[in-house]
């Protein structure tokens, strides 16, 4: 009798284990076949920091104008997540226009789709020998007022610059895409579903890229060869986590797997 206790306890604690597995590996149906995983995590040499012990006074003096820094447990965005899964997206707001931008750093072309469209028949996973120019995803160029529920649904994070206002960047892309070198004004970005990996440097400090190589191609071909002097400040973002660019920082993202994100530009 003894036994077939201690064989349903086990069997008991095995199921919880797997439920609670099941649970913390929640992708919203945003899966990504392995095989088609190109991107990898990284080293992360910038600061990470528990938004309960990082004040809105030490985040001006220490990050504002000076470093980025990845922020966890900055706000608790469940429900967004929920309307941002794979299905809610797609019923919700399938029909919606979307305007997809070209992978490429100075010259975007710009292609206007439906979401639905766009997700069955565009968003697949980046290879090594698509250029910038042959690689189309979704990030920004959102129509305020078609997305103004999604965005009311968004809680952004609780620290501010002075003088300055927020304005939402919403998107979804395959594993291996992502955005090249760029720079523009400070911000925050937060992963919803997926992984981001992050690259940046200093505004006194220009990376060495190609304008139409895609990042995916930047990580397997260059970032092998640069010297330790020039290698990246970076991080890989997961999900709920925030990064924080400060004012004309050059930066890369590259999405390891099937990804929702969210930026919030500070302007």
């Amino acid at each position: 009798m003894c036994d077939v206790w201690y064989l349903l306890l086990v069997h008991l604690i095995f199921t919880l284990i797997v439920c609670s597995i099941c649970v913390s590996l929640d992708n919203g149906g945003w899966a990504t076949d392995e095989s088609s995983i190109l991107a990898f995590e990284g080293p992360c040499n910038i600061d990470i920091r528990d938004a309960s012990q990082l004040s809105q006074e030490e985040f001006i003096k220490r990050y504002a104008h000076q470093s980025p820094v990845v922020i966890k447990g900055a706000t608790d965005n469940r429900k967004f997540h929920q309307i941002c899964s794979k299905d809610e997206l797609i019923r919700n707001h399938g029909t919606k226009k979307i305007r997809l931008s070209s992978a490429n750093t100075y010259s975007y072309e710009k292609r206007d789709v439906s979401l639905k469209y766009y997700i069955e028949n565009v968003m697949k996973p980046q290879t090594l020998t698509m250029l910038g120019n042959e690689t189309f995803y979704w990030f920004g160029d959102n129509n305020y007022t078609e997305w103004e529920d999604v965005f009311n649904r968004y809680k952004p994070p609780p620290y501010k610059l002075p003088f300055m206002t927020g304005a939402y960047s919403f998107g979804v892309a395959d594993a291996g895409t992502g955005v090249p070198f760029h720079f523009h004004g400070p911000g925050f970005g937060e992963v919803i579903y997926g992984r981001k990996r992050w690259f940046l440097y200093p505004p006194e400090k220009t990376p060495s890229f190609h304008p139409n190589r895609t990042t995916l191609q930047w990580l397997f071909e260059d970032y092998p060869n640069l010297h330790p002097d020039d290698k990246p400040v970076e991080c890989t973002i997961n999900q709920g986590e925030i990064i924080y660019f400060p004012d004309r920082w050059w930066h890369a993202t590259l999405n390891i797997d099937a990804s929702v994100f969210i930026s919030t530009f500070l302007g």
